[in-house]
């Protein structure tokens, strides 16, 4: 009979704590998830959406959203639409939230500018469908009033106007004029009124690097390619004039393009060309096929995009990759001593026994080796005189792993920061950082004893 009080306790906090986790807890979450809803301006789950239309007093902008292409545009034209531009606005949505609900089925929509509301927003998700109509701002800049039509009631929002005012057509249409992926692309075909210039991507593993095919076959300026990639993919409209009367006026002004630019990737050919309709400035048209839209870009595309062929080349002007030199020779106008790399450890010619400091070696070898030419100065070496080439500060000689000369470089008279300096890579005499006249060690500063008694 003792047990009994006890018994009786554990049944009464078994019914306690079943009560608390049949009802009170899950009325609890529902209150709250009902708190959360509350505060949402859209109730959708934005992966459920399928359609969006935006109108305003001078338009109506419809999207479609499709398995392949995402969303796209389908009135007041059907074309590809710029994705971001239509995420944001979908994520200022679904992201915004309700401050407080300023009336619920009001009769006077004047005060919060909703009698003609600058935007109306209609979303839908299946067979639902819910309508925005945004008013004006509110108490604080970033705020906005919005009538929501499935429960008629005039919310204080944190939507910001910039999300939802001011947008055309112009603001969701894609404006990429190329579709272009770095990785992806396998040569490039520059054709100038004048000339062309051909670049392909090598075949080397692990890294392939872009070369030159046309005019010259030569290492390309990986930099140089890159960035002429960069200017392609952020190639974008600042205006797009479609099939119609006004672009048949437009393509009667443009004559010879100034740069026609080929693409060849693995899925295939994409081509542009930029004119330039007056030269006094404007704006430049760009041209992806003959009977599509003429896009209005920068003028300034025209300067980025029309490179002559020295910008293309290789300018390193030794003319031989730092890990390719066997034997480096050096010669200035107070010494001269000869470099050997013998098993990945440099030696000297002359002291062959004595144990150099391979690390400041090495720095130094790939100075030589990666020295680029900052100005062409004349395309073929003529008189030297002048340029202090006659009698060179430095002269280095580089022989390859088969035992023949691969590279040279000689460095004249130097002033302001700048040298004179031609080399074996490209022909011409061109102007040099002259960092390197003050970084070349002599014999002496090469050796490890002595960088090892340095402090």
């Amino acid at each position: 009979m003792r047990y009994w009080p006890t018994l009786l306790m554990v049944f009464v906090l078994a019914g306690l704590g079943l009560y608390l986790y049949v009802i009170e807890l899950p009325q609890k979450e529902s209150h709250e998830r009902q708190d959360i809803a509350d505060k949402k301006v859209l109730l959708f789950d934005q992966d459920t959406l399928s359609g969006l239309t935006i109108k305003t007093d001078r338009q109506e902008i419809a999207f479609a959203r499709t398995p392949q292409q995402g969303w796209i545009l389908t009135a007041p034209l059907k074309t590809e639409a710029d994705q971001r531009e239509v995420q944001n606005l979908i994520r200022a949505l679904v992201t915004g939230t309700v401050t407080r609900v300023v009336e619920d089925r009001p009769t006077n929509l004047g005060p919060f500018g909703l009698d003609n509301p600058v935007t109306t927003i209609t979303v839908v998700a299946g067979t639902a469908r819910e309508t925005f109509s945004i008013g004006d701002s509110g108490p604080l800049s970033s705020t906005l009033y919005v009538l929501r039509e499935s429960d008629r009631k005039v919310l204080l929002t944190t939507l910001a106007p910039k999300d939802f005012v001011n947008k055309t057509v112009m603001t969701f249409r894609r404006k990429d004029i190329l579709h272009v992926s770095q990785g992806d692309v396998e040569r490039i075909r520059l054709t100038y009124p004048t000339t062309e210039i051909v670049l392909y991507q090598g075949q080397e593993k692990p890294k392939s690097k872009w070369k030159l095919r046309y005019p010259i076959e030569a290492e390309a300026d990986q930099t140089e390619v890159r960035t002429l990639l960069f200017r392609l993919e952020d190639l974008r409209a600042q205006g797009i004039v479609d099939p119609g009367p006004e672009r048949d006026a437009l393509a009667k002004t443009l004559t010879l393009p100034k740069v026609k630019i080929a693409i060849h990737t693995t899925d295939g050919d994409q081509t542009v060309k930029l004119y330039q309709p007056s030269e006094a400035g404007g704006a430049a048209i760009a041209e992806t096929s003959r009977d599509g839209p003429l896009y209005r870009v920068n003028a300034a595309v025209i300067k980025d995009l029309t490179k002559e062929l020295f910008i293309f080349q290789d300018k390193r002007l030794l003319g031989i990759d730092y890990t390719d030199i066997a034997i480096l020779s050096v010669k200035t106008l107070t010494e001269q001593y000869v470099l050997i790399n013998q098993q990945n450890e440099w030696i000297l010619e002359d002291r062959p026994a004595e144990k150099l400091d391979q690390q400041a070696t090495d720095l130094f070898v790939s100075r030589v080796a990666n020295v680029p030419a900052e100005e062409r100065v004349i395309k073929q070496a003529g008189p030297l005189a002048p340029y202090g080439l006659v009698t060179p500060a430095a002269e280095f000689t580089a022989t390859g792993r088969n035992g023949k000369i691969a590279g040279k470089l000689s460095i004249g008279s130097h002033a302001d920061g700048l040298a004179y300096a031609m080399g074996q890579r490209i022909p011409g005499i061109f102007q040099i950082r002259a960092d390197l006249l003050t970084q070349i060690p002599t014999k002496n500063e090469l050796l490890a004893a002595k960088s090892e008694k340095a402090p």
